[in-house]
């Protein structure tokens, strides 16, 4: 059985996660299951009011508190209460989508600890590209979204702001150990089999990179794609978004933060901005 966690949060993207959620369970083929995941932050499942006793007059402080008490307490239960809406209706978008295994759960804590928990026995991660929070302005990436896509032991799918149908996908190969779990994961999956496949590198032209792609491409002929693949010059960010949005490409499939996280916070990640500026959904392997 495949097992997928999707994770909503009430965002605008919680829909197409439940959307692209159900697409994968149905081409999945072998009766997948569909856990949803709302995770109560721990300052919403306590109640959020601040600490204002310090304040309080002498006289006063007994009333006070008890109101701040009761307050916190109806804070968490409008939390959990909205917890569950939106469980209940992601799960409605999945039955409406004709998938019947679909589990729910409530959590309180941090969602990384959280997710850890839960991973073990899954297939693939699905989350929205941004949350409630984000800028949509500056097209700023949900913070949560990073957290996980840097220590997820499973495949990351990222959603895009709407679902459509997956017909196409590009695989951004740089050789490296995660652009080739990605590469031998989709040779063996059934998600995806059937799409039509772009194998793209980005860089010079040398004899060891030409190897390395039509090693590649190898492995995914022996699982049954027509598979093209090319390599070209230029910035990675730069060529790989134009071939996305020229290419109509549906899937975006790469390594996730192949460099350390102290070089990236100095140079940029090249996988937070192809999350970023790529309209398309994004699977990510580390």
């Amino acid at each position: 059985m495949t097992k997928l966690i999707a994770l909503v949060d009430g965002s605008v993207y919680s829909r197409s996660v439940c959307e692209h959620a159900a697409w994968i369970a149905a081409r999945a083929g072998d009766a997948a299951r569909v856990e949803l995941l709302h995770v109560l932050g721990r300052r919403q499942a306590e109640g959020g009011a601040a600490n204002l006793s310090g304040n309080i007059a002498l006289g006063a402080r007994t009333t006070l508190l008890n109101e701040l008490a009761e307050l916190d307490a109806r804070t968490a239960k409008l939390a959990q209460a909205r917890g569950r809406a939106i469980l209940d209706d992601a799960a409605k978008v999945l039955d409406e989508a004709g998938i019947a295994d679909v589990g729910t759960r409530l959590r309180a804590g941090d969602l990384v600890e959280t997710l850890a928990e839960m991973e073990a026995d899954a297939d693939l991660v699905i989350i929205g590209k941004r949350g409630e929070a984000a800028d949509f302005a500056r097209l700023h990436l949900g913070s949560n979204l990073e957290r996980i896509a840097r220590v997820a032991k499973k495949p990351v799918f990222v959603a895009a702001r709407a679902f459509r149908p997956i017909e196409r996908m590009l695989i951004a190969f740089d050789g490296g150990t995660s652009a080739l779990k990605a590469v031998d994961h989709i040779a063996r999956s059934r998600i995806l089999a059937g799409l039509d496949c772009r194998l793209l590198m980005v860089g010079q032209d040398t004899p060891d990179a030409r190897r390395s792609l039509d090693g590649a491409a190898a492995i995914l002929k022996g699982g049954g794609y027509a598979v093209t693949a090319e390599i070209r010059s230029g910035q990675p960010d730069t060529v790989i978004s134009k071939a996305v949005e020229d290419e109509g490409i549906d899937l975006l499939v790469m390594g996730a933060y192949g460099h350390s996280r102290i070089r990236s916070l100095i140079i940029g990640s090249t996988t937070s901005e192809m999350i970023r500026s790529c309209k398309v959904p994004v699977m990510l392997f580390r």
